[in-house]
């Protein structure tokens, strides 16, 4: 899994593109990214399957800011972003939630 971070010089966003890589989910029909960002959406953010078989989507996120997020795959397997910057409990317990700082 992997972030690729752009900040925009014209305004304070940056340009996030998160990727799984196809061997976190070899047999996946669809991964949706889920965080912060949408409200904890499990629909609002579908992700793109490559050539490769990996999957990926990029956003428009606020600078100075950090996101909790995780990856949600075919809709029951939750998976974490291994190069996340942090991680974070959830109110569930032991469960840990991915984390971007922009």
């Amino acid at each position: 899994m992997s972030l690729d971070i752009r900040y925009l010089k014209s305004r304070p966003v940056c340009k996030v593109t998160f990727r799984l890589p196809a061997e976190a989910a070899p047999d996946a029909e669809s991964v949706h990214l889920v965080g912060e960002f949408n409200d904890w959406s499990t629909t609002d953010c579908p992700m793109t399957r490559l050539k490769d078989g990996a999957f990926k989507v990029a956003l428009d996120l606020d600078t100075g800011r950090s996101y909790r997020f995780r990856y949600l795959i075919d809709g029951k397997t939750w998976e974490n972003d291994w190069e996340a910057h942090r991680y974070e409990p959830t109110p569930v317990g032991g469960v840990e939630n991915s984390v971007v700082e922009v």
